[in-house]
């Protein structure tokens, strides 16, 4: 793939990479910024190539989701070892447009108790139309686990949005 046709590539799922970008660091705007630069410069470098073997989504998610993973690790290392500095975590709350409808708070709600691969599969199969292989591919897991964590994680998410209207 030539670099006009990667930028373009990028261009067209550029909003729904910071949506995953955000889902994958706990709706972080700031971090999710980051992790999506980080993404575009391994791109651009040449660090993250694209082989055809997935989608170029897929391909693109997976990459998201392994840079927001490493950030994480590498943000606990500093953290854990400032011993006994100032240790507040000074990020900014959640973005106020994603909780102002009460459905859309019991719904956040909801999928944040679920189980992170519950929660992922979920979020990559409604929030950005792949499908359950797709989705199992991206985070890095068979077709059949993917299928368990995304009936698993509906049956949960029914049962809690279910139990918060009561």
């Amino acid at each position: 793939m030539d670099r006009a046709e990667l930028e373009q590539q990028l261009r067209g799922l550029h909003a729904a990479s910071f949506g995953w970008a955000l889902a994958c660091c706990d709706r972080h705007r700031d971090d999710a910024e980051d992790v999506l630069q980080t993404v575009y410069v391994k791109i651009f470098d040449g660090k993250a190539r694209f082989d055809g073997r997935a989608s170029f989504k897929t391909w693109l998610f997976a990459v998201i989701r392994r840079t927001a993973a490493a950030q994480r690790r590498l943000r606990w290392f500093r953290f854990t070892s400032l011993d006994g500095h100032d240790r507040r975590d000074e990020r900014e709350p959640a973005d106020d447009c994603l909780i102002r409808a009460e459905r859309t708070a019991s719904l956040l709600r909801a999928l944040a108790s679920l189980a992170r691969r519950q929660r992922e599969i979920l979020e990559l199969v409604f929030y950005h139309d792949m499908t359950i292989e797709q989705a199992g591919a991206t985070v890095g897991i068979s077709v059949g686990s993917a299928r368990v964590h995304y009936e698993r994680g509906k049956k949960r998410l029914g049962a809690l949005l279910n139990g918060e209207r009561r």
